[in-house]
């Protein structure tokens, strides 16, 4: 019973994502209901001390990595940025090819170290004026986006910084360079068929005649078409960012050490020191100071194009932002209470059941990041209940844990783009498009992402490589 009290508050978000309702909303309804029935005496203070905990404490690390990002998505689209890079993207690339540039790009920031929610405020805009004047229905951009950003460039490329590659490393006492041919492997069978896929989707939807479509939400803002920047300038930015984002990761360490103390005789308005962990914080400090530089590059090299409509575009990237942080941190805290119940215990026993461990290890972590819809929070509760399984099993099989370093970091990030996925939910608020128009694609990923955990599995057991 415990078991379908979980599932019921699954698809309950799940629906009520799907059909357009705010998370921000339902994510506590349906978590304290699902409380409701396992200890209605429970419900205010799991509220209090789980719910509301993830949530606060999600805005308090990440908030300012989406504001910073939308703020530089933003004024990425007011120089006129954007837009040169669209012109010049068509120009050398063709119309036909627009999900390979928006691929790219988007893979580009994402193994360059950038946040992928970043990576989403970043390129909307140019990716939604080079479907405009592709001609390409709005409503399949979702799709690329999720693809260069959400699936191989965050957990198959060996090396890539994002957290779903580095938090295997702990558990299982590797790096992120785990299993190098394995992750090109799975990155390129996701990129191939992805853009396959996309490629379909394109040409059967414009045979209908369907064009980019109008009445639209959250359109980027349009440009004068004369005397658009450089190309090599209008990319700049982005790739600054990056190599901003792989310094600041470096340097910060050295500079602050381990741990550092702000004394009470430096603010005479605290009265204790303010100590902070900096191996907690250098990756968000990493990308909010990169973010920063970009913004302020833009600002100087565009300033004249900026400067007229700072204020409103600011307005709405701050809008933007705290919609797309509220969105994810209330399913963070949904996650947060659906691990807690005794119907989540139940599935975690269950599949320990899965007697191959490279094949229990994914389905767990894949089904785990499901069902709390983050791929870093079902990984990071898999592993923290059963990476001493995962290493006992692995090493009886005689499998490497590299392999299982990257067989877990590819698994995380398969099914947890179900509807009710943070990341899912703020692509789409970002785009201004809802789950009944612009999931199809998205899910089809999800999918293509699932098969290649499986297929890099069979590839190891084939041929051995590592």
């Amino acid at each position: 019973m415990s078991f379908v009290v979980a599932l019921t508050a699954l698809a309950f978000l799940m629906l009520a994502a799907y059909r357009g309702h705010s998370v921000i909303l339902f994510a506590p309804l349906a978590s304290l209901f699902a409380v409701l029935l396992a200890d209605p005496s429970a419900v205010a203070p799991v509220f209090s001390g789980i719910f509301m905990e993830k949530m606060v404490g999600f805005l308090k690390l990440y908030f300012p990595v989406f504001l910073l990002g939308a703020v530089f998505g933003k004024v990425i689209e007011l120089s006129g940025f954007s837009e040169s890079i669209v012109a010049a993207a068509v120009r050398y690339i063709g119309k036909s090819r627009v999900n390979l540039v928006i691929v790219f790009v988007c893979a580009l920031l994402t193994y360059g170290g950038v946040s992928l929610f970043v990576v989403v405020f970043a390129v909307y805009p140019f990716a939604a004026e080079l479907y405009r004047k592709s001609g390409i229905p709005k409503r399949l951009l979702p799709g690329p986006i999720a693809l260069g950003a959400f699936t191989f460039t965050m957990d198959a490329l060996p090396g890539t910084p994002q957290i779903q590659n580095i938090i295997p490393s702990t558990f299982f006492k590797t790096t992120g360079w785990a299993a190098p041919w394995l992750g090109v492997v799975g990155a390129v069978f996701i990129a191939v068929v992805g853009l396959i896929f996309l490629e379909w989707r394109r040409r059967k939807v414009m045979e209908t005649g369907e064009g980019y479509g109008t009445s639209l939400l959250n359109e980027p803002e349009g440009v004068e078409a004369s005397g658009l920047p450089n190309p090599f300038l209008a990319v700049a930015p982005l790739i600054l960012v990056g190599v901003s984002n792989f310094a600041l990761t470096k340097y910060l360490p050295y500079f602050y050490g381990a741990n550092f103390s702000v004394p009470p005789d430096v603010l005479p308005g605290i009265h204790a020191p303010i100590a902070v962990s900096i191996k907690t914080v250098t990756a968000t400090w990493a990308v909010e100071g990169a973010l920063l530089v970009g913004i302020v590059f833009v600002m100087l090299t565009a300033y004249g194009r900026v400067r007229a409509r700072f204020a409103a575009g600011t307005r709405t990237a701050v809008a933007g932002a705290l919609l797309a942080a509220m969105n994810t941190a209330s399913e963070y805290g949904f996650g947060g209470v659906i691990a807690a119940l005794p119907g989540f215990v139940i599935v975690g026993e269950a599949l320990k059941s899965i007697p191959n461990p490279l094949i229990n290890s994914a389905v767990t972590v894949s089904a785990l990041a499901g069902i709390t819809g983050s791929a870093s929070g079902g990984m990071s509760i898999a592993l923290a209940s059963m990476s001493e399984t995962f290493i006992r099993e692995a090493a009886a099989a005689r499998i490497p844990l590299d392999v299982l370093h990257r067989v877990v970091a590819m698994a995380s990030g398969g099914m947890d783009s179900l509807p009710h996925n943070g990341a899912v939910i703020t692509l789409l608020a970002v785009t201004g498009l809802t789950h009944r128009q612009s999931y199809r694609e998205i899910f089809a990923i999800t999918i293509i992402k699932t098969f290649a955990v499986l297929f890099v599995i069979a590839a190891y057991y084939a041929t051995g490589i590592v």
